[in-house]
């Protein structure tokens, strides 16, 4: 096994991946920036070399400082977590010219799912269903406009390098297209460095569900069933369960087969998700795929009671899978706790924790970095904490969360622990009738006095 891993990585996620190794006997480097000296990362782990000042570009994204982590630690294994560099081809491409292993799949399978085209070219050949769109990039705005009178509107333009919801706009009419084609790839171009732009039809009224799939050295790839992540702003993840309250049996079969095929056809391996969109008749489409351990991993872990950061590790170091593909008999739901305030079009709202409480009880889980006294800094993602619940069925696992959610306390900043309550008490939310534009019509309401 590994004998020293460094995590590129900050928060939560570095936290949660030092544990796991600690639980397998395995060291661990942190790396931070000045802006995090303070978190509980760099004081759980072995060892903390600090890479840099607050600025991402000078520290977590910068692959010559990280390198040099690796190096003067003599760290066997780099584990990316999730965001900054996790998806990044060149970061994996490198540390397997230095004989450091990257925990993930290799430069050539990020690049092919990297790629919004390449990965749905790559997938129509897999017989994996598709949305209806153009055939690979745009060249112009007169083929994107001769596209989508093809398809049909809505469509919808994407940025090939996209993420995050940036470079995506909806067109509902061809005398709209010019605006949102500049918008789109003038946000693209900053964004990612990239304006290349491809056309998809728009599904209405669509769930977002995906479903998590591991691979192993040896070509095997099973998953492990799937995540509804419907309930997102600007889309934004902000809630997560499994299962989905809207997935049938015969779906989840048909979905499931789907990722495995997509997994095996670029010999995937390591832990990853495939993200599909499903319209209100159960028809599936493939949206991407994540070639990284994901935010909401929890929600899977806490259905099949397994560590999927240790999966990650053994796969990495040439284990192959024990088991098969798993359906859940229990309800898991996450809450993303954000430093944002949610009465205020969640604005971002960093500062000092003066007041620290954390939920606790039998089937609730809190994944954080953050304490009593920890600043959060405004140079990185707002995400502060999860808050995830396991039950029996859905029903208890909502009243779970309600209760979870009161006793969860968090004083000095403004956090969207306000917003997820009221969620909660939805009949909508309640009865699983929602969509991926549930929050376009959802009311905050007063704060409470």
């Amino acid at each position: 096994m590994f004998k020293k891993i460094l995590i590129a990585n900050r928060g939560e996620i570095a936290l949660r991946i030092i544990r796991t190794c600690k639980e397998m006997n395995i060291k661990t480097v942190a790396v931070y920036s000045t802006a995090d000296k303070d978190s509980l990362h760099v004081r759980f782990a072995d060892e903390a070399v600090c890479i840099g000042p607050p600025s991402s570009a000078e520290s977590y994204l910068s692959i010559p400082k990280i390198m040099a982590a690796v190096e003067i630690t003599n760290a066997d294994a780099v584990h990316p977590g999730y965001g900054f560099l996790a998806e990044n081809a060149d970061f994996a491409e490198i540390c397997q010219e230095y004989g450091v292993k990257f925990i993930g799949p290799s430069p050539e399978m990020i690049r092919k799912m990297g790629d919004k085209v390449t990965a749905k070219d790559t997938m129509i050949k897999a017989d994996v269903p598709v949305v209806p769109g153009s055939d690979g990039l745009v060249k112009d705005l007169k083929e994107a406009i001769s596209t989508s009178e093809d398809i049909g509107y809505p469509v919808m333009i994407k940025a090939t390098a996209g993420g995050g919801g940036k470079g995506m706009r909806i067109v509902r009419n061809t005398d709209e297209f010019e605006k949102q084609w500049n918008s789109a790839r003038q946000e693209a171009k900053a964004a990612f460095g990239n304006d290349g732009i491809y056309v998809e039809k728009f599904v209405e009224e669509p769930r977002h569900i995906e479903i998590q799939i591991i691979g192993d050295q040896q070509g095997k790839v099973i998953h492990l069933s799937e995540r509804d992540c419907s309930i997102q702003r600007r889309h934004q993840k902000l809630v997560e369960e499994c299962p989905s309250p809207f997935m049938t049996d015969e779906l989840r079969e048909k979905m499931g087969a789907a990722a495995i095929k997509a997994g095996e056809a670029i010999n995937y391996e390591g832990v990853g998700t495939v993200e599909f969109l499903v319209d209100k008749y159960r028809n599936f489409y493939f949206m991407e795929m994540n070639t990284r351990i994901q935010v909401e991993h929890c929600v899977t872990e806490e259905v099949i009671d397994h560590d999927l950061i240790k999966e990650q590790i053994k796969v990495a170091y040439g284990i192959p899978i024990d088991g098969d593909s798993y359906f859940p008999n229990m309800h898991a739901i996450e809450c993303r706790i954000n430093a944002e305030d949610p009465f205020n079009d969640f604005r971002p709202s960093p500062g000092n924790i003066s007041s620290f409480h954390s939920a606790k009880g039998h089937g609730v889980r809190v994944d954080t970095h953050v304490y009593a006294g920890y600043s959060v800094p405004p140079f990185y993602d707002s995400m502060i904490a999860k808050l995830i619940v396991r039950a029996q069925t859905r029903e208890e696992a909502i009243t779970k969360m309600e209760r979870a959610l009161d006793e969860f306390i968090i004083e000095g900043i403004k956090t969207t622990i306000p917003f997820h309550k009221r969620l909660m008490k939805d009949e909508r939310f309640r009865t699983g009738n929602f969509d991926t534009g549930f929050l376009n019509n959802f009311e905050m309401g007063e704060p409470e006095a």
